[in-house]
């Protein structure tokens, strides 16, 4: 009965935790709006999984220029057709031994649930993007987005003073993966970085939100 007690207690805890950490906004105080017109904004979006976010950045000859160097590691930022720069940060192991449920292995769960080296990954992807199912869209000035971009851009980590995509790391022809700045675990994941990316664009996001689901209440709670 102890043990009982305690496992729902622990249970009740975090559950509280994800609330609070859902509902209390960062940064506390809305920030002044801007005062550009609506033509002056820029759409972004943010795409969650079961228990992952990317975030999809429009391209354009900013986001290319900042990006040249996905080009030359096989990312086609350049074709006519893509539409839209898709980047998510996550634990190295579960991120490139899991491309399916199917793929689960003990290791991969056992580096998430405690620490792993991190690593980017990169995709593109056209117009119909925007359309499909757990897309949520968000509207910032120019200015927003290219702190984004820069804020995404630093994450990923030159090796020797350059950026290289990891040898046979990929899911499809098209994305890759790239070694990334800093340690991933359970508690500050993938979905944390989401959240302090779109911060960086000026968007208010739960105080700590480690699921898609505590991150998504929290961007249409505040923003």
């Amino acid at each position: 009965m102890r043990s009982a007690r305690f496992a729902l207690r622990a249970m009740l805890l975090l559950l509280l935790l994800l609330v609070g950490g859902a509902v209390i906004p960062r940064p506390l105080l809305s920030p002044l709006e801007a005062s550009s017109g609506s033509a002056d904004l820029r759409r972004i979006l943010v795409l969650s999984g079961p228990i992952h976010t990317d975030i999809a950045i429009p391209l354009d000859d900013t986001t290319r220029s900042a990006f040249s160097f996905l080009d030359a590691a096989g990312v086609p930022v350049g074709h006519p057709q893509a539409r839209w720069l898709i980047v998510g940060w996550g634990g190295r192991a579960f991120y490139l031994e899991t491309p399916t449920w199917a793929d689960l292995k003990p290791l991969p769960v056992l580096r998430a649930l405690t620490i792993d080296r991190s690593v980017m990954h990169v995709d593109v992807a056209g117009n119909a993007l925007a359309s499909q199912p757990g897309v949520d869209a968000f509207d910032v000035d120019q200015d927003s987005l290219e702190k984004l971009i820069a804020f995404v851009a630093g994450s990923f980590a030159a090796e020797t003073g350059a950026v290289a995509a990891i040898p046979g790391a990929a899911y499809g022809a098209y994305d890759r993966f790239f070694e990334a700045r800093g340690f991933f675990n359970v508690l500050i994941g993938c979905n944390t970085w989401t959240a302090s990316a779109l911060r960086a664009a000026g968007l208010r996001s739960g105080l700590w939100t480690p699921l898609p689901q505590s991150l998504a209440l929290s961007l249409h709670l505040f923003n």
